[in-house]
């Protein structure tokens, strides 16, 4: 009986397949890493192929550590980091460079340039131009890569979010598309209309041949190619991964939120049917199903979370691994006035600044390891405070926020977070809240979950946190830390009004 759905996680830093059954119960999972490259300070890359030799990897570790059967699969769903960007050339199926990630800044010259016409695209497609996105990624691609642009006009190039990328070779090379969660991210993608912005494109110089089509969150994506995979398998659902995991947090009407914290950080709050904007925050798309409207997020970005902490073990070798920083930390009764402001990439919300790098304020003789740890986890808890503050002034006010991702095993940091927020901070029973969330929505497509009212009964949480310790006067010199950031880079300490 095929009651079984197979989710593709592919992240950042590593790609994952997980096996549940209708309940969530996780029956098998396939985790890999992949190598990261960075051939310029600032540019981060990925090697498309190797992602999804890996991805298939995954499914393959999945269901040997299972008793399951392939025929018992249902479905899939595919869930992945957003933004980064590959093109490839139709004919061969192969990249024509290596992927762009969504980390990399070599493309701020160009967000810079456009950054004149911020009204046109924030009222467009609810971003700011930043590097973050995906159209000057692809506009990088086209001007760089010799024969490029000439292809691109031929039609013979292809270009895909990672979503997009493992659809296409999964089902054998037929289905090039991608769905509105992850086109929303691309900078040239009408978040009202749900279509590619002509306009947009055209400024960017990109080709409308290019692009995926866009169909529902919920659409059937192909089926699955039995000579790549080993079997043949609807894909039901897709969703990046920030929205997937909201979804998965059955965060379902609007004024409910998540944060998810992991290589970065992203809360996104719910706020209905109809797209608006806010001065810091990022309006995106959260998913589409077959037949209804859109459902929007305000998103706030935290580009460094959980990249402070491996910076700490990676590169100062002040730790050996992540899960000791909890203990190092509370080794202090306070941080003793050292902040770190982890800005290796620029700031996201609500700054939007890639011109500040990371700064250490408020150093003695005394300060050692424990208060470079310890300040690099409150620094998560500061970013997404600032983010809070911001959704709050557009009108949503949070009265909980439920959490997930790799970091909120660290109970010091999530207790840290909720004195800051003074609301609840609840972490989810689910751990797999992303793979879960796209599952979820493969799973109702395919009739084996009866509707959203039983994905909204059903979420549990793992652990409460309540506001304990009043933390105004911290946060007041956070602020200070931020704008020592800003001065160390020679800029004005302000929120962009657009």
């Amino acid at each position: 009986m095929k009651r079984y759905i197979l989710s593709l996680d592919q992240g950042t830093t590593s790609s994952r397949a997980i096996l549940f059954d209708k309940s969530g119960k996780a029956l098998g999972t396939g985790q890999r890493e992949f190598s990261q490259y960075f051939p310029q300070p600032g540019w981060v890359e990925h090697d498309a192929m190797e992602i999804l030799a890996v991805q298939l990897a995954c499914i393959s570790d999945c269901l040997k550590s299972t008793e399951v059967s392939p025929d018992d699969i249902a479905c899939l769903g595919i869930t992945n980091q957003r933004e980064t960007t590959v093109v490839w050339d139709r004919s061969t199926g192969k990249p024509i460079h290596r992927a762009i990630v969504w980390q990399c800044r070599r493309t701020q010259q160009l967000a810079e340039q456009i950054k004149t016409e911020s009204d046109t695209f924030r009222r467009k497609t609810g971003l700011v131009p930043d590097a973050y996105f995906s159209g000057p990624k692809i506009a990088w691609l086209l001007e760089n890569i010799p024969g490029a642009r000439a292809l691109a006009q031929a039609g013979q190039l292809a270009f895909g979010t990672i979503d997009s990328w493992l659809i296409w070779n999964l089902t054998g090379g037929k289905s090039h598309v991608t769905e509105p969660s992850n086109a929303s991210r691309t900078l040239v993608f009408n978040i009202e209309d749900l279509c590619w912005d002509d306009e947009l494109l055209q400024r960017l110089a990109i080709p409308r041949s290019m692009m995926p089509q866009v169909v529902p969150s919920n659409a059937c994506f192909g089926t699955t190619n039995a000579d790549c995979i080993g079997f043949e398998a609807p894909i039901l659902a897709n969703l990046g991964d920030q929205q997937a995991a909201l979804f998965g947090q059955a965060c379902f009407t609007p004024g409910t939120a998540k944060c998810t914290y992991g290589t970065g950080s992203f809360l996104l709050a719910h706020i209905g049917t109809t797209p608006r904007l806010a001065p810091g925050l990022l309006t995106t798309v959260a998913w589409q199903l077959e037949g209804q409207k859109a459902n929007y997020a305000f998103e706030g970005a935290v580009f460094i979370a959980g990249a402070a902490i491996q910076w700490l073990r990676d590169m100062l070798g002040i730790i050996a691994s992540s899960s000791e920083s909890e203990q190092i930390a509370t080794s202090l009764a306070s941080n003793e006035g050292v902040y770190f402001v982890p800005a290796f990439v620029g700031l996201g919300s609500p700054w939007w600044s890639s011109d500040v790098r990371g700064t250490v304020t408020g150093l003695t003789r005394g300060s050692g390891r424990a208060h470079l740890v310890r300040s690099a986890l409150e620094s998560m808890a500061y970013q997404v405070t600032d983010i809070a503050r911001d959704i709050a002034d557009h009108g949503i006010t949070l009265e909980q926020l439920r959490v997930d991702g790799g970091a909120t095993e660290n109970n010091f940091m999530l207790q840290f977070q909720s004195d800051l927020l003074g609301i609840p901070v609840i972490r989810s029973a689910q751990v797999e809240s992303t793979a879960w969330g796209v599952a979820t929505l493969a799973g109702l497509t395919a009739g084996l979950i009866s509707g959203i009212d039983q994905l909204s009964a059903g979420w549990q949480h793992d652990r409460t946190f309540t506001p304990a310790v009043d933390r105004s006067a911290e946060y007041r010199r956070w602020q200070f830390a931020l704008k020592a950031a800003f001065a160390a880079a020679e800029l004005d300490w302000l929120i962009p009004s657009s």
